[in-house]
């Protein structure tokens, strides 16, 4: 079976796409209760971007972490036959916090429940917001992101696959269809 890969954001639309989620973010969130939680791998890279920006434009400096929660996610034992696991790195308080919890795509809705899941068990916050670069729609779990970078009508077949600089040394999303 052959795929047909096109790019769907370059870097510069990526760039200008979290920049406009954090001022979005500005506008609409008490930045001095906030907290930044990125879902590991590419949730991560995009919630420390998220939280410079928000440091640049404000001059407010954010609490980032990172959730690893391959071990929350309901169908890992079916998904990962030798999980790569980085851990968890929240080191500042949840309690009564606003968290904005980042990820690259949202889809079926699973890796979200399972960060919620997660963040529960470091506290509880007055608030859990959501903001992801990309949307795919597909939802199996009641979940809706506060801050959406770019919408993409996709097929269930489809795969939305994005690449940082980080982790990948490419910057681009692209939509593969088989």
């Amino acid at each position: 079976m052959s795929e047909k890969t096109n790019i769907i954001l370059s870097a510069t639309e990526i760039k200008n796409s979290i920049t406009r989620l954090s001022h979005e973010i500005i506008e609409k969130v008490n930045i001095k209760n906030l907290v930044i939680i990125g879902i590991r791998n590419r949730g991560e890279f995009i919630a420390k971007r998220i939280s410079s920006n928000i440091k640049i434009f404000s001059k407010i400096n954010i609490p980032t972490g990172f959730l690893d929660v391959t071990f929350y996610r309901d169908d890992f034992q079916q998904r990962l036959l030798q999980p790569q696991i980085k851990g968890s790195d929240i080191n500042f308080e949840l309690n009564d916090k606003i968290v904005l919890l980042v990820d690259d795509v949202l889809f079926t809705g699973r890796t979200i429940r399972a960060a919620l899941n997660e963040i529960m068990d470091y506290g509880r916050p007055s608030v859990v917001s959501l903001a992801v670069l990309i949307d795919r729609g597909h939802r199996e779990m009641p979940i809706k992101a506060d801050f959406v970078g770019k919408n993409i009508p996709t097929s269930n077949v489809e795969k939305v696959l994005v690449r940082l600089n980080e982790v990948d040394n490419d910057e681009s999303v692209y939509l593969v269809k088989p």
